[in-house]
């Protein structure tokens, strides 16, 4: 049993130094409205791997592929990624939220910070 608790805190430590680390990278390449939708899908994608370390293993495979496809890196045009690629990242862990009915951590667009 005490093994079974390691496992999950290791894979969720895991996880969230993949977000944290992309996250870092991120910060030095966006900045203003892009950065923030960014460091709002980090803080969720984090809660999301802490609620789940105990759920099923469905649960925490749709949160680790939420995760995976966020610090997917993708070059455009000199930056590291880019706001469409934000935004089809939000679209996924918008869906993992809804999925796991935990609509608390929607990650809404601030349309009043894109203008």
């Amino acid at each position: 049993m005490v093994v079974e608790e390691r496992v999950a805190g290791a894979g969720t430590d895991v996880l969230i130094r993949k977000v944290d680390s992309h996250l870092a990278a991120l910060r030095a390449g966006l900045h203003g409205p892009e950065l923030e939708l960014a460091e709002r899908l980090a803080a969720c994608l984090r809660e999301l791997v802490r609620q789940t370390a105990q759920s099923s293993a469905a649960d925490r495979g749709q949160v680790r592929a939420a995760v995976h496809f966020f610090v997917l890196r993708r070059e455009s045009r000199g930056r590291l990624l880019s706001v469409r690629s934000l935004a089809a990242a939000q679209r996924v862990v918008n869906k993992v939220v809804v999925q796991l009915d935990r609509p608390d951590l929607l990650v809404e667009t601030r349309r009043d910070l894109l203008v």
